[in-house]
């Protein structure tokens, strides 16, 4: 909803000057401000992830401002030619449920995401990281198995009307399980997480994917050991506008 101001400024429009429906329409565009992007030939990016796509600060209950999540320095170096949609939820796994918050499982939720956002042009997937919690008790080639239901998902034409998009999986970061929130959460998952970005490529190796390994690109946060500093967000940005502008170009 816009400002306080502008509504004022709206209803003084309307009264004052009695224009037309239209007009109206136009005059709301004009001066308010509109975050969704009307670019009716974007090439839409579903970025579907947990708070590292989300954007959750180390060791805070506080979020990245939306220009510093790697999703929205995505947005401002593509522009307006490209629209990225932001599908981060702190928690989130591949495909399993958490007894202690609702709405976690990727797989159940991104059904419905892909039909609500449809149709797309790319869906990138950034998750796993979850999966390593010691509570949940899975190797490597399991949170691979759990990616590879993802991709089967956004593969499937029952939940993509009239086009099948592109993939692009991020094999997470490596875990820091040696010291503070991470050394109790993700005992053991530090090993597992060193391992896992090999299995994920097979993953998307088979389903003719496009794979990047972000451990080779960035490093969790010396604070907690499992979420992103504000330049690892931007080194992912990066890396992944070089893999977005050659799907794009094809």
């Amino acid at each position: 909803m816009p400002p306080f101001c502008e509504l004022v400024q709206i209803v003084q429009f309307s009264i004052l000057y009695h224009k037309t429906t239209e007009s109206y329409i136009e005059y709301v565009i004009l001066f308010t401000n509109v975050n969704m992007n009307i670019n009716r030939r974007a090439y839409r990016i579903l970025c579907y992830g947990d708070s590292n796509t989300w954007g959750l600060v180390p060791g805070k209950d506080e979020r990245y401002v939306v220009d510093e999540r790697w999703t929205g320095v995505l947005q401002k170096i593509l522009g307006d030619g490209y629209e990225i949609i932001e599908e981060g939820l702190c928690g989130r796994t591949t495909n399993l449920d958490d007894a202690n918050r609702e709405g976690r499982n990727g797989a159940v939720y991104l059904k419905p995401c892909l039909e609500s956002h449809s149709t797309l042009d790319l869906v990138i997937i950034f998750l796993g990281t979850n999966d390593l919690k010691q509570r949940y008790n899975r190797g490597p080639s399991q949170v691979a198995d759990g990616i590879e239901e993802l991709v089967k998902i956004v593969q499937d034409p029952e939940y993509n009307y009239g086009k099948i998009p592109q993939i692009i999986v991020l094999s997470p970061p490596v875990v820091v399980d040696t010291f503070g929130e991470a050394k109790e959460k993700y005992a053991g998952g530090g090993e597992k997480s060193r391992q896992v970005s090999e299995f994920i490529k097979q993953v998307a190796d088979r389903y003719d994917s496009w794979f990047i390994d972000l451990a080779e690109i960035v490093e969790s946060s010396q604070i907690d050991g499992f979420h992103l500093e504000k330049e690892a967000h931007r080194k992912i940005a990066e890396e992944v506008v070089r893999k977005v502008r050659s799907l794009a170009a094809k």
